[in-house]
This record gives structure tokens, C-alpha cells and sequence, in this order.
């Protein structure tokens, strides 16, 4: 782009498997995608931070010395809370000019808040001068997610994409914030994302009710569990103990303490190379976050159950929060094209509106690149 000094990109994500757990402490299977924000950037010997979007015709101009106050502000809340939060944190925040441009699908499931939270920081760390440390970046998009939107989320989204790696997910330890690359080769099968177009919205989409019954359940396991996450109590503690558990409670904590067992086993096949076995824990995953979480929905379970009954396709689940957004399939690539074809056709025929394919590859999470 003409005029500026960086361009800066930090991806979408999918999630391979382990849905709802990384709030719980767990472990996650995420991967970044090819889909970005893409930041143009350039310093401007001010203390104002301009903003500009390739797709909107609105500007929004940012006073570096009150930054805290911009939480209303509609389409610049999440960069100036993370400008706050990083000013906050002892870095350096430079007068710029950032140009926007987003080809992550918005209220889609592929974290475009966390893109747009975590270049934006990365941005403002390389026009300081500054190396970038991709763990610190992360955990301060999630505060500003956090303080900013509302919404009490994990550290997945924004971990995976400052530290997404090209031809490979992650086994995320979400207690820890640690993580291990694994290569991610599907061989014969094909990695196909499918949007139902009902857009979700965190806040407004039982996220935090949510995470406040699983905190309440971790409670009452504490009375007689020495764990200090949801994610330690293994499958034969919640066998003995979680009788203690009622209703809605006992449905959503037995959620995370088997999604947490299935995101094991999904590494453990994927290193293996049993790709038909991991599509099974995507199956076994989508099921339990319909039943037990309830957090799919009428669209993601049309397009799970018309992609899971396709020949071509070994397993599928939705990913994301739920509640709209996008469903994850593994498709064997003699299969695709007819797999979306039909898979769109019967999710028309079911819900009334098409379904959006996504062609998207497993890329890097941040990326800095010095313009001429």
C-alpha cells in the first residue's frame, strides 16, 4: 500500500476440536487461516492514532493521552482499548496512521475481533521499535476483548492468531499458555469451512452464562476434588463426583471434562496420521456441544448433520462459540466439490438462505513486512 511503512497481519483462527474448555483452563486444537486483518501502517509525529478501513467510508481519530475513553466508541473500541492496555503495560504508543483491511468474515466464528485486537498490537509494537513477544500480545488482546466487549472469553483466540505456524495447528494449554505445534496434514482429506450466515454476537449469545455454570459446577467439585480447573477433573473423577452436579450444570461441566479427553485423543490421532479417527471426535464433539452445551443451534446443526450423512466426509462440528458461525468438516478431496454442492443444497432446502464455503489455508499468525 502506497505511502505506508508496515504492512502488519495477524489471523483468523479455526479450532480443530475443544470447544468451550479454554476459559476452563483446557487444552485446544487451534490452527490460524489465511484469513486476516491486514494493518498499513505508518507514524505520524503526533500524539493522535487516525484510523481508516478499506470498507467503510468512516475515520476515527484516537488521542493517545485518553485512550480510556473510547469503550463506545462503535468501530475503533477494540484498537483503542488495546492501545490502553499496551500504553498501560509500560510500551511505548506512537502517533500513526493505521489502514485497516479485514478479510476475516465478521460475527462468523473465525475470531476477527481477536485479528483486528492482536495486529493492532503488534502494529504499535513495530512501529515503536519494539520485538514482538507474541504471548504478551496475545494475553493483552484477550484483557482488551475482555474489558472492552464485554466478554469474559479465553486466551484461544487471540494465542492462535498472533502464534498461528503455516501447515500446522496447536495443542494450546490454555492454564499454562504454553503450546506445541503439530503438523497438520489431512493427506488425502480436505479441510472445508462452512458459514451458516447467522451472524453471533459473544455478548448477547449466552457465552458468559455459560462460563458462569461451569464456574459454578468447578465450585462444587472443589468441596471434594483438589483441582483448581474444570480441565483437571479427569473423566473418572467426574464418574464418581459428578452426581454432585445438577441439571444444566452437570450437562455443561460434563461437556469440558470429555472435550477436554477428546482434544487428547484428536492429537494423538492427528500425529498418527488417522484422519478418519480424528473426524469421528469432531462428530463425537459436535454432538456434545448440541446436547450437553447447547450452544449450536437449528443453522450449525443443519449444516453438521447434512455434512456428517455425506460419503465423502469422515467427520464435522461446528466451531467457534456457537451460535451461529461456522461448521469444520474433513472431506476426502475426490468428494469436495460434490460435498459442497450438496451439502449447500440441503442447507437451503432446510433453513431458507445459502450457506458461504470458505476457501482458507492453515497460515502464520502474526506477520510484519517492511514496505519500500
Amino acid at each position: 500500500m502506497k505511502g505506508y511503512d508496515y504492512k502488519v497481519t495477524a489471523a483468523g483462527r479455526i479450532n480443530i476440536i475443544g470447544e468451550h474448555i479454554d476459559y476452563c483452563g483446557g487444552k485446544v486444537f487451534p490452527a490460524a487461516l489465511s484469513l486476516k486483518n491486514t494493518i498499513y501502517a505508518r507514524p505520524n509525529g503526533t500524539d493522535k492514532i487516525n484510523l481508516s478501513w478499506t470498507t467503510l467510508s468512516d475515520k476515527v481519530t484516537l488521542d493517545i493521552g485518553k485512550l480510556e475513553s473510547y469503550a463506545d466508541e462503535k468501530y475503533a473500541k477494540f484498537q483503542a482499548g488495546c492501545a490502553h492496555l499496551w500504553k498501560s503495560a509500560g510500551h511505548k504508543v506512537m502517533g500513526c496512521d493505521m489502514l485497516y483491511d479485514c478479510t476475516v468474515p465478521f460475527g462468523s466464528g473465525l475470531s476477527s475481533s481477536a485479528a483486528i485486537e492482536v495486529s493492532t498490537l503488534a502494529a504499535l509494537a513495530t512501529l515503536a521499535g519494539e520485538a514482538l513477544d507474541k504471548r504478551e500480545i496475545a494475553l493483552i488482546a484477550q484483557r482488551a476483548e475482555r474489558e472492552y466487549a464485554g466478554v469474559n472469553c479465553g486466551i484461544m483466540d487471540q494465542y492462535a492468531s498472533a502464534n498461528g505456524k503455516k501447515d500446522c495447528a496447536m495443542i494450546l494449554d490454555c492454564k499454562s499458555v504454553t503450546h506445541e505445534y503439530v503438523p497438520f496434514r489431512l493427506g488425502d482429506y480436505s479441510l472445508v469451512i462452512i458459514n451458516c450466515n447467522k451472524p453471533h454476537n459473544l455478548a448477547e449469545s449466552k457465552y458468559n452464562e455459560r462460563r458462569a455454570e461451569t464456574e459454578a459446577g468447578l465450585e462444587a467439585l472443589q468441596t471434594v476434588l483438589p483441582v483448581s480447573c474444570l480441565a483437571e477433573v479427569t473423566p473418572e473423577m467426574f464418574s464418581k463426583y459428578g452426581g454432585l452436579l445438577k441439571g444444566k450444570v452437570h450437562d455443561r461441566c460434563r461437556h469440558v471434562v470429555e472435550e477436554c479427553e477428546r482434544v487428547t485423543l484428536a492429537a494423538e490421532a492427528m500425529k498418527r496420521g488417522d484422519i478418519k479417527g480424528l473426524g469421528g471426535l469432531l462428530n463425537s464433539s459436535h454432538k456434545s456441544l448440541k446436547e450437553l452445551y447447547e450452544v449450536t443451534g437449528r443453522e450449525l446443526d443443519a449444516l453438521a448433520e447434512a455434512a456428517q450423512k455425506h460419503p465423502a466426509c469422515v467427520g464435522s462440528r461446528m466451531t467457534g462459540a456457537g451460535f451461529g458461525g461456522c461448521t469444520v468438516s474433513i472431506v476426502d478431496k475426490d468428494g469436495v466439490d460434490d460435498f459442497k454442492k450438496t451439502v449447500s443444497a440441503e442447507y437451503k432446502k432446510k433453513i431458507g438462505y445459502d450457506c458461504k464455503i470458505y476457501n482458507a489455508e492453515i497460515a502464520d499468525g502474526i506477520t510484519v513486512e517492511k514496505l519500500g
